[in-house]
């Protein structure tokens, strides 16, 4: 007995979960259950290449409709899909309320990420000119303060699944471009939605 389970052990260390599941029921039947496996299933991808185009697709769509080419952009890496909203369309200088603008452009974008299955990642990003007044005392507080206001609005007006998102403000330490001219500083200035790749 004591043999036949060594070498069941040894052989399903380097087989696949079809026959592990096989050598589990062969066990079962062996010590006297019915060898059924719980839990115990591969776990697919959660958004396949046809989903990700259709996402940028519709993604882009909006962008040409309404005239965003300059303020929202859309790019895949290796995280996932990158939806990138500059500060100009969502929020004042040094401000993180959304104003009714900010709201529209988060509605349809909302629209579109609703029913994915993805966790949501909400990323703010500021540049590297220091704030520091009582609301903000800091880059950091800035950043977050808005990653947290866009998930909410998302959260609470879009029906985007609060068990999905997540926060978090980079301060000016994730830029898009160096720090060093006025146009690249605008693009640092934003807020990233990002559909994680499982």
């Amino acid at each position: 007995m004591l043999l036949g389970l060594f070498i069941i052990l040894y052989a399903i260390s380097n087989v696949d979960i079809e026959k592990y599941k096989s050598m589990i029921s062969v066990m079962g039947n062996v010590f006297g259950n019915s060898g059924e496996v719980i839990g115990l299933e591969k776990k697919s991808s959660i958004i396949n290449v046809e989903e990700i185009d259709q996402l940028k697709f519709k993604v882009n769509q909006l962008i040409q409709e309404y005239d965003y080419e300059n303020a929202v952009k859309v790019e895949e890496n290796e995280r996932g899909i990158i939806i990138r909203i500059l500060e100009e369309i969502l929020f004042a200088s040094g401000s993180a309320e959304l104003g009714n603008n900010s709201k529209q452009v988060l509605k349809q974008i909302g629209a579109i990420i609703q029913s994915l299955p993805n966790d949501i990642r909400i990323e703010g990003h500021t540049d590297d000119i220091p704030i520091s007044t009582a609301q903000y005392p800091s880059n950091w507080h800035l950043s977050v303060t808005r990653a947290l206001n866009t998930a909410y609005y998302l959260i609470n007006d879009e029906n985007i699944n609060p068990e999905k998102v997540s926060i978090v403000g980079y301060s000016e330490y994730k830029p898009v471009q160096p720090n060093e001219e006025i146009k690249n500083r605008a693009l640092n200035r934003r807020v990233d939605i990002v559909i994680i790749k499982e």
